[in-house]
């Protein structure tokens, strides 16, 4: 009977044909991104296979998921681990962004309105800018839904369209702004400006404007603008407010991250590093969304129950809120992409 060679070495090492499936990607693209790029150092077996070791195998996983994400495999390729780790960050950041879509199931039927993200309304002071923002890769990066109003020519054309078309705050464009300058609206106020003195600009800060120096990438305007948009919605509950209630509404009022296709995906990814814990906690995360679920079943199933089932739902929810922060930043220090 003939003997099949083991695809892991005395030494713990792989093969190229194993790592390639733990990857999931044919041996020929491994073989093909070694030849040209160089990207790791293998050993040699005594027949002329490549082994890879666990550190191999993770800069090849991490280089993976960059590449199916969108980057270019020829730019990432002089990067080291450390350097890879904040594309990815980056990465991940960007992809935090997207507006999240609530899962269907009774936990969102039980509480419509704590889940859905109110749209918000902002005028646009500037055709350019009005423009820019259709763009949907910026909207993505958003976080939350927001209808861009205009465009106008200026404040006061904006001001005189408002008991037509209620806004909750307006986002102006202005090249240069002017010593004689002043902030004049009381309402919720972001400016993108050229050029300006230091004494007007600090004039708007006071006002309470979020003020932006261009140019800026749609990258970063669109970082600025999610930072922006979240205040407009309120600040958000603080740590003791979340823990301290057993019937506190804010623990349910965040629907789901990631369903659980993307966890399961997630979690697959620790077969190729060393680390088990994104495995767990995308795990423990699927348990807490279903338990949180059925709490919001038996809530509205039995009467007599349903102050303890809601109390149930609201803890889950924090707990699965948590776990979702946890998931991230286990993500960021293994560096790996989160889900999307």
């Amino acid at each position: 009977m003939a003997s099949h060679a083991s695809p892991v070495d005395a030494g713990g090492r792989h093969r190229s044909g194993a790592v390639a499936r733990m990857l999931r990607m044919p041996v020929a693209t491994l073989r093909v991104w070694e030849r040209r790029y160089g990207l790791t150092q293998p050993a040699l077996s005594p027949s002329g296979q490549r082994l890879y070791s666990a550190d191999d195998v993770r800069r090849l996983a991490l280089l993976k998921q960059l590449v199916d994400a969108g980057h270019a495999i020829g730019s990432l390729a002089p990067l080291d681990m450390a350097q890879l780790q904040q594309v990815a960050a980056t990465h991940a950041s960007a992809l935090a962004a997207r507006p999240i879509a609530l899962q269907p199931g009774p936990l969102a039927a039980a509480a419509p309105v704590a889940n859905a993200a109110r749209v918000l309304r902002v005028q646009v002071v500037g055709g350019a800018l009005f423009q820019r923002l259709q763009q949907p890769a910026l909207q993505r990066r958003l976080g939350r839904p927001v209808q861009w109003l205009g465009p106008f020519d200026d404040l006061a054309q904006a001001d005189a369209d408002r008991p037509r078309q209620p806004a909750d705050a307006v986002l102006m464009q202005q090249p240069r702004l002017h010593a004689d300058a002043a902030p004049s609206t009381t309402r919720p106020c972001a400016l993108l400006y050229r050029f300006a003195a230091e004494t007007t600009a600090a004039a708007w800060a006071d006002a309470g404007a979020w003020l932006l120096r261009e140019p800026q990438s749609d990258t970063v305007l669109a970082q600025w603008l999610a930072a922006w948009c979240g205040s407009l919605a309120g600040p958000a509950p603080s740590a003791a407010a979340v823990a301290g209630g057993w019937d506190d509404p804010a623990a349910a009022a965040t629907p789901r991250r990631w369903d659980d296709e993307a966890l399961a995906e997630f979690a697959g990814l620790s077969t190729t590093i060393a680390c088990e814990c994104p495995r767990h906690v995308a795990e423990l995360l699927m348990q807490l969304s279903h338990f949180e679920a059925y709490s919001a079943e038996c809530e509205h199933r039995s009467p007599e129950d349903a102050e303890l089932h809601r109390g149930l739902r609201h803890m889950a929810a924090t707990a699965r809120a948590r776990f979702e922060a946890a998931l991230e930043h286990v993500a960021r220090h293994e560096g790996l992409l989160l889900p999307p």
